[in-house]
Order: structure tokens, then C-alpha cells, then sequence
């Protein structure tokens, strides 16, 4: 009995250990993979495919300006949610996490929030964590080469930006936004989720991609 015990102790503790060195998401209550860390099954470029490329378990952006749409069944239009994805850039990279927008062909998106993720892209001073050109950060609260987890969490007409456990921005929208020329679509509605690459010296990875819904 004693050895069989042992055996069964032993036996759950490798499986323990293979599951942290594997990278395997720990169980988490109401959260689904969306990538596979294989294959980009499941999300859509509207643009330069190329720019999309998976190994190692890590999705690699870097080419050009395109952005990656979640297409997902049960997840290609959302409106309240939690997203929570492990990022890492490389110096000088520029990126972002949209949602609540919408794949209308090659170019920019009009539609929907950015949550940005840039740590020393000098030509962007909105850093990570900001809510672009609604509520900018001018201070990254992670460096380069590091791996962080990114948790947006969208309910009703509020916003939070959680990196790696931590609230950086808290956000309400207002009844009646103001927005500057070219962003008037940047409002809460619902939509896609969309994976920004920049330019070509930007290079940035994700893993363990989930999303949970949230009622409506």
C-alpha cells in the first residue's frame, strides 16, 4: 500500500513538473485556448499573412503593418470578455491588442479599442498598457526580452488593463466620447479581437492565448 502510494505521489508530480515545463495554461475557470501554439487555425490576416508565423509554441509578428483577427467559432464577435495572452517584445517593437473591431481588408482599423504594447519603440510615446489616444501611458511597465501576461477585461462601459497581475489603466467610458478626426469609431460596441504587427524591425510574440465571455 505504502509503495503504491508512492507511486502514485511520484507519478502526479512528473505530470506536475511536465505540465509547468511543457508551457501548458493552468486550469483557469471559464477561459478557452484560441491558439494552438502550432498553426494560426482560427485567425484571420486581413493582410500579409506572412507577417504571421508560429514556432516553438509562440506566434511571431513582424513584417509589416497587418493585424491578425481572431476568427474562432464563439469568439469572432464579442462584446463583454476577459483576454489574456503572454506577450514578449524585442527592442524597438511596436504593437497592440484591438477588440471590438472589425476586418475590412488591407490597412489600418478604424473600428474598436487599441491596447497597446510598446516598450522602446521611440516614435510611438504611448507605451504598454495605454488605451490609445484614449488613456496613453508614457512609461512601459515591462521591459524588453521579458515575457509578461496582458489581461484585458471588458464589461458594460468599463475598461481594465491588467499587466502581469497589475491594473494600469481603469477606464469608463463616457456617454458621449470625444474623439479626434480619424478615431471616432473608437468606442465600446463589439467585435473582433485583432493581434497588431507594425513594421519591420518590430518583432513580437504571444502565447497561451484565452478568452472567457462575460454575460452581456
Amino acid at each position: 500500500m505504502i509503495h503504491l502510494l508512492c507511486r502514485t505521489f511520484v507519478g502526479l508530480s512528473l505530470v506536475a513538473c511536465l505540465g509547468v515545463f511543457d508551457g501548458s495554461v493552468r486550469a483557469e475557470d471559464g477561459f478557452v485556448t484560441v491558439f494552438d501554439g502550432k498553426t494560426t487555425a482560427g485567425w484571420k490576416a486581413n493582410e500579409k499573412p506572412e507577417c504571421f508565423t508560429v514556432a516553438n509554441g509562440e506566434l511571431k509578428l513582424q513584417g509589416g503593418m497587418a493585424h491578425l483577427f481572431c476568427v474562432q467559432e464563439g469568439f469572432a464577435d464579442l462584446k463583454n470578455f476577459e483576454f489574456k495572452a503572454e506577450v514578449k517584445t524585442l527592442p524597438g517593437a511596436n504593437s497592440g491588442v484591438f477588440f471590438h473591431t472589425e476586418n475590412r481588408g488591407p490597412g489600418g482599423l478604424k473600428k474598436g479599442y487599441e491596447a497597446q504594447i510598446n516598450t522602446s519603440f521611440v516614435k510611438d510615446p504611448r507605451k504598454t498598457g495605454s488605451l490609445v489616444d484614449v488613456k496613453d501611458l508614457d512609461k512601459s511597465p515591462v521591459p524588453d526580452g521579458e515575457w509578461f501576461e496582458y489581461h484585458l477585461i471588458v464589461k458594460g462601459k468599463q475598461i481594465i488593463v491588467n499587466v502581469n497581475g497589475k491594473p494600469v489603466v481603469n477606464y469608463t467610458e463616457e456617454a458621449k466620447p470625444v474623439r479626434k478626426k480619424g478615431r471616432e469609431e473608437r468606442v465600446l460596441s463589439h467585435g473582433a479581437i485583432a493581434l497588431q504587427a507594425h513594421d519591420p524591425n518590430s518583432v513580437t510574440f504571444f502565447r497561451n492565448i484565452r478568452i472567457k465571455k462575460l454575460p452581456d
